[in-house]
Parts: structure tokens; sequence; C-alpha cells
């Protein structure tokens, strides 16, 4: 676990209307933890929650220079089937993270499971967007709160 380290995870779909208030609160969160010394944000690179933490980490770069964007990624073929707006997007993410890693490099069942695992052993923090208890976000939340991070679901701030 890296005190200093802190990952995503979280659904693929999010509800358009709750988005802008969705990144109020990612925005905010980052900055907290930040200003409290982490400095290396680990994403999945899958699409919804990953990208848009992955963005936003991006921006607050220009800010804070200190930080970091390291990509865990399952496959090198994760975005096959992708609408290619999507790819774009995943790509310019790629290029502009410090780092990728590359949990296996073709996919294979269990290829996600390992990346998130990956994302968690190198943490202390999960933020998370999670909405239902079932599913990979629940895994990796569940598996995250047993390996002791504390946990941030900014889905829980949304509409309080």
């Amino acid at each position: 676990m890296q005190s200093k380290a802190v990952c995503f995870t979280g659904h693929r779909a999010l509800p358009a209307e709750e988005l802008p208030e969705i990144s109020r609160h990612l925005e905010d969160t980052l900055i907290a933890l930040i200003e409290q010394g982490h400095c290396y944000f680990g994403a999945g690179g899958a699409l919804g929650f990953d990208t848009l933490a992955a963005q936003m980490v991006l921006r607050l770069r220009e800010r804070y220079p200190q930080i970091r964007l390291i990509l865990v990624l399952p496959c090198r073929n994760q975005t096959r089937g992708w609408p290619q707006d999507s790819i774009d997007i995943y790509e310019d993410i790629k290029r502009h993270a410090d780092k990728v890693i590359y949990s296996a490099e073709n996919y294979f069942r269990g290829c996600m499971q390992k990346r998130n695992r990956h994302l968690v052993d190198s943490s202390s923090v999960c933020i998370c967007y999670l909405t239902t208890p079932t599913g990979g976000t629940a895994y990796t939340v569940n598996y995250a709160r047993r390996m002791g991070l504390q946990v941030i679901n900014i889905a829980e701030s949304i509409n309080l």
C-alpha cells in the first residue's frame, strides 16, 4: 500500500444530469487529497468514471505540477468495440499520462479484476462512484475496504 497514492473505480454509465455535480465533488475531493500530500493517482482507463477521474487529474496537474497520473490498463486491446470518439479520448489520456502499465498483453477473463487489484494494492485511498451493490465496481470497493484503504464514494455526496 502506497501512503500517497489514490486509485479510482466507478461505473461506466454515469447519469448525465448528475455529471456537473459528480465532477464538482470529484474535483473538491482531489484538491483536498492533493493538499494532504497525495501525489499519485491511478486510473484503470475504463469508460465513465475512470475517464472522468483521469481527465480531472490531468486538468489539476496544471495547477499542481507535483501530481502524477498512472494508468493501469487491463490489456493493450482494451478499446476493442468502443466508439471512435471514446477511443480518441482514451488515447489522449494515455498520451498525457505520466506512466502506463498493462496488467496483461491481451484480453483474458479476469484481466479487469487483475487491473483493479493492482490499483487497490498500490494505493491508500480509493475514490469511487458506486451506486449498486454488485458488479466490478462493488467488488473493487469491497476489496479496497478489506485491504484497509480509505474509501470515498462520490455518489454518496450527490443530492445530500
